[in-house]
């Protein structure tokens, strides 16, 4: 995520991203500049849309992809550590959003510390395993102390009501409304975790404008559950806000043994 972009931590832009420099490229830009998922204004024309957003057409190592051949080895263990905090959910006019509170935690691979940003949902999945999409992702966004971006994702798949996603699923803010904030609600990174974090990694980018590349992406391998219910709150406002996959261009793909 090296272009400098603010990263739209606090109520404005999507996808990846918050208030740090990168991430919430797309948010700030999607508030200055009018980009959607479908239409004139959808994927395909988004790198025409700004000069900001040319890396969409033009780079080679774009996100989200299809998750296929990824070759297995001795990877470092993802070390998660996460701390409650108080709940406000976002829409950002692409997705709904959690922003993070100082204190929130983050995670250390390779010794490597990010920071947990923000988190924000497609649906259906923006990354395919095997060419299979799953009804949502949830993309957690961090940052390390050089200003690198890093973001877990985190499959979701329908079945049982999701507890962790209930809180902010039923607090998304009114139509209209920019911010929600829930009353005596807490938020936990480490709720939204399937119990094993055996995971795909690979170099890839933004997956909203302005497309930015050198984004470390780590993909769990074990998906989540959520309602039919909750799949419906987030669709009733957002469904199909997924960009679709990109060529591989000759990048590796790895996954744990696990």
């Amino acid at each position: 995520m090296p272009t400098s972009v603010k990263i739209f931590l606090s109520g404005a832009a999507l996808g990846v991203w918050g208030l740090f420099s990168a991430a919430s490229a797309q948010a700030a830009d999607a508030t200055a500049h009018h980009w959607s998922y479908q239409g004139e204004n959808g994927p395909e024309h988004w790198a025409k849309e700004d000069e900001a957003f040319a890396t969409c057409g033009i780079g080679k190592h774009q996100s989200p992809i299809n998750i296929e051949g990824a070759v297995k080895k001795d990877l470092p263990a993802l070390e998660f550590s996460y701390q409650a905090f108080a709940l406000k959910v976002t829409d950002t006019g692409h997705s709904f959003q959690v922003n993070a509170e100082p204190g929130a935690g983050g995670f250390t691979v390779r010794g490597d510390h990010y920071d947990f940003a923000q988190v924000h949902f497609h649906q259906p999945s923006e990354e395919r395993l095997h060419g299979r999409r799953y009804s949502m992702v949830a993309h957690l966004v961090h940052k390390n102390a050089k200003g690198e971006l890093a973001v877990v994702a985190v499959l979701i798949r329908k079945g049982k009501t999701n507890t962790a996603l209930a809180p902010v699923f039923d607090h998304f803010p009114a139509a209209g409304t920019a911010e929600s904030v829930v009353a005596g609600a807490t938020f936990n990174v480490a709720d939204l975790l399937p119990a094993s974090h055996g995971y795909f990694t690979f170099e890839g980018s933004l997956t909203t404008p302005p497309c930015s590349e050198n984004v470390r992406w780590f993909v769990l391998k074990s998906a989540v559950e959520a309602s039919e219910k909750q799949l419906k709150q987030f669709g009733s406002r957002y469904a199909g806000n997924a960009r679709p996959t990109q060529q591989l261009n000759g990048r590796a793909v790895e996954e744990t043994r696990n």
